[in-house]
């Protein structure tokens, strides 16, 4: 059997193995239920959660609809998440690695390339944030900043090189910074809320102002299909990518109870102190800031900037270390794994993540929810399906740890490929694909005349992950049974053992 500890030379000679891919040894299995939990308040915590709500409340839903929304978005992005989670806690390996089970050693570079792709947007999009966040604070703390040639590009630049530092320091670095942010994150936004409700006359009253951040008249339930596929979409490529960071926990009881705690409340909790902020702003400046970092501005004493600027650039560095540049240092590190390390794929990401103009992709908070969030969510469904078809029906969480990382063991299929879950993937997103292109050729995203297919694209993530499982069960049917499978991966590690 496959001893993680101490690798057999035959294997770690293999082109497909690496000491950042190979199944994380028990001495290394560290996270305890406090360090899950922690990652998912750290990467909730975040600007963009605080303005999620903003987003449906202008488009036309009030406070709880718009809360209840995301909660329930969250709850159901859950279970695939804790689903895929359970491989990466019982053999240790990380998401490209679960991959070559269902698309083959090579055909897992598919599904890697398309989650890394995603997660460089997402590292731009954050970045740029972070970037106009930093300007924004040291505008307001130095008046001479704003004098400056490019001082924005300045700041965005600067940011981009705190992470790049954080990235040089691998996993460890950043299972630190999630752990001792979480604390000061949670009470920076228990004293963001505690400011609006003193000072704006009590929760009721600001709640009730509420009202005055609704600028759309759209009906609640034709916003709610595409809201709430939206609000899956915020955390589809996670539910994939989680084996990255369950590979280090204690136990299941660990990594189900830490994403079980840490998601829906900080998520929902986190967004509902973005409205009744924003609303207390109504009552004391007399119009909605949106934004926390003006809003800061606002408040205005030195030690209310500081403080404030420690906790929001901690929240964006936070989200986007384990969001969005794990998964694509793995995802990159796949594709060769004996040239390209961890912190060498995590590099690759600083650079395509700026290279696709995060500034753009964030500049229409509509066309982000209904072009970005939902057009993504369609492929992350897609590949979400098949990933828990293979390992919880087909496989029934059986794997051949060993001969993930061989090129011609019973994962490669036909030159590594196994055109079947390829196959899964191209006809569970063709339904949704001209939605999606209607939608981005609409300023908005949002398409006011729906035909059925842009109806459908609104549902677009349940739709692909609902095909692409179906439609990977069939195909694989036809190669064997699953018990079939079971049996001949049993015999594998019986043979390796």
């Amino acid at each position: 059997m496959y001893d993680a500890e101490a690798p057999d030379a035959e294997l770690s000679r293999s082109p497909l193995w690496n000491p950042d891919l190979a199944p994380t040894p028990m001495s290394r299995r560290t996270w305890s239920t406090y360090n899950i939990a922690a990652l998912w308040i750290g990467m909730s915590v975040v600007i963009t959660t605080y303005t999620l709500a903003s987003g449906l409340m202008q488009q036309g839903m009030n406070w709880y609809q718009a809360l209840g929304t995301i909660l329930l978005g969250n709850v159901i992005v859950l279970l695939p998440m804790v689903l895929n989670a359970h491989a990466g806690t019982k053999y240790g390996i990380s998401f490209p690695v679960l991959c070559r089970a269902s698309f083959g050693v090579r055909g897992a570079n598919v599904a890697a390339i398309l989650r890394a792709i995603v997660a460089c947007g997402w590292f731009g999009i954050q970045t740029w944030i972070g970037g106009l966040a930093l300007d924004a604070l040291m505008r307001a703390a130095w008046s001479g900043w704003a004098n400056l040639p490019g001082a924005t590009w300045i700041a965005f630049g600067f940011f981009w090189l705190i992470q790049v530092a954080i990235i040089l320091k691998g996993t460890e670095g950043i299972k630190v910074l999630e752990s001792w942010s979480a604390p000061l994150l949670l009470s920076g936004g228990a004293i963001l809320l505690w400011w609006g409700v003193h000072n704006g006359g009590g929760l009721g009253h600001i709640l009730s102002e509420s009202s005055r951040l609704r600028q759309g008249t759209t009906p609640f339930w034709t916003l709610f299909p595409a809201a709430l596929t939206a609000n899956i979409g915020y955390w589809a490529t996670l539910s994939l990518n989680i084996p990255d960071f369950t590979r280090y926990a204690k136990s299941q009881r660990s990594q189900v109870l830490g994403q079980v705690l840490g998601l829906p409340a900080t998520m929902t909790a986190f967004a509902f102190i973005g409205v009744a902020v924003t609303s207390a702003t109504i009552v004391i400046f007399g119009k909605a800031i949106w934004d926390p970092v003006e809003l800061i501005s606002r408040i205005g004493s030195p030690s209310v900037i500081i403080f404030g600027a420690i906790v929001i650039l901690a929240a964006q560095l936070t989200t986007n270390m384990a969001a969005n540049v794990v998964s694509p240092s793995n995802d990159f590190s796949n594709l060769s794994p004996k040239r390209i390390s961890y912190v060498t794929g995590g590099l690759i990401t600083a650079v395509v993540g700026i290279a696709m103009m995060p500034w753009r992709l964030y500049s229409d908070a509509a066309a982000y929810i209904f072009t970005w969030l939902i057009g993504y969510s369609s492929l992350m469904g897609a590949l979400g399906g098949i990933l828990i078809a293979d390992y919880w029906i087909v496989r029934r969480q059986q794997l051949a740890v060993r001969e993930l990382f061989l090129v011609n063991g019973r994962y490669a299929y036909v030159n590594g490929f196994n055109w079947r879950a390829i196959a899964a993937l191209v006809f569970a997103v063709l339904p949704v694909l001209p939605g999606f292109l209607h939608a981005a050729a609409t300023p908005g995203g949002q398409v006011a005349d729906q035909n059925f297919l842009d109806r459908l694209y609104t549902f677009a993530w349940f739709v692909t992950f609902g095909l692409s499982f179906v439609i990977y069960l069939i195909l694989m049917r036809t190669r064997a049974t699953a018990g079939d499978l079971v049996q001949e991966n049993s015999a594998t590690m019986s043979r390796a053992a």
